[in-house]
């Protein structure tokens, strides 16, 4: 029988690593690309073996995704072990990829401003590779018909956070992406959306500076009063793969608890 494939960019933490498990309960196996260094590794292998003990496949690549040689290294090996031995094809795309720079973009001191190398390398692991990655798999004919294509964006892709710059036109220009691309693949009924998760406590949002009151200022104003989780994310993205989720496309999807909309004077809103 054909086997359901979902292939996860950023897939050993955070919001790649939660859809990685809830997809793997869902009955998808998991092709994982992730960039992990040997102190984090460990977290990466307990991942693998808790898919494994549903009885899925866990395939991980420890690879950067924005380089294009790994990139079809690793697309090639998908079409060779994968699709060409048993007919399988990738059902499911999630682009889950945090790796930028956060940077001033002005500064009196020139070694304080973000620079044009760091730009490029911002958009392009956190944007462009989205593009490149769906390119990849459709050359090969390794994207299922019917498929989805999920990206995660945040808040960032319309509001100013400091040192975000270069990261918040990631955001926005990944959400123009999947604009583009619901457009161009909906005549093979690939569906493709974002989800701007809210504030959630990540590795990747530990980085930013000041990022302990983003979420102090989450957890106030988010109406359920508790901060978005991985698992938040990853259930929305398993209940969009459904049949339910064939006609929903080109979409920036809130999974906030109704966070983004709040805007905070000190006073909950609630229920009495």
């Amino acid at each position: 029988m054909e086997q359901k494939w979902a292939l996860i960019l950023g897939a050993s933490s955070g919001f790649g690593g939660a859809s990685a498990y809830e997809l793997a309960k869902a009955g998808y196996n998991i092709i994982g690309v992730h960039l992990d260094r040997q102190v984090t590794m460990p977290l990466v292998t307990a991942l693998i073996k808790k898919i494994e003990r549903l009885g899925r496949k866990a395939v991980f690549y420890n690879i950067n995704a924005a380089d294009q040689i790994r990139r079809d290294d690793v697309l090639d090996e998908i079409k060779e072990k994968f699709a060409l031995k048993d007919h399988s094809k990738i059902n499911v795309l999630i682009h889950s990829l945090a790796f930028g720079t956060l940077k001033a973009y002005v500064s009196s001191k020139t070694d304080e401003c973000i620079t044009p190398a760091q730009m490029s390398m911002t958009l392009d692991v956190m944007a462009h590779s989205l593009v490149y990655w769906t390119q990849g798999l459709i050359h090969r004919d390794l994207f299922a018909e019917g498929g989805r294509i999920f990206a995660l964006t945040s808040a960032g892709s319309s509001t100013v956070i400091p040192y975000y710059g270069a990261v918040s036109a990631a955001k926005a220009a990944l959400e123009a992406h999947i604009r583009q691309l619901s457009a161009e693949l909906g005549s093979r009924k690939i569906t493709c959306n974002a989800i701007m998760a809210g504030v959630t406590d990540t590795p990747a949002l530990k980085k930013i500076p000041g990022s302990d009151k983003m979420l102090e200022s989450a957890k106030m104003k988010n109406p359920f009063g508790r901060l978005t989780t991985p698992e938040d994310i990853a259930k929305a993205i398993v209940m969009l793969c459904g049949e339910g989720g064939d006609w929903i496309s080109g979409n920036v999807i809130g999974v906030d608890g109704a966070e983004y909309i709040v805007n905070y004077t000190g006073e909950k809103i609630h229920y009495k």
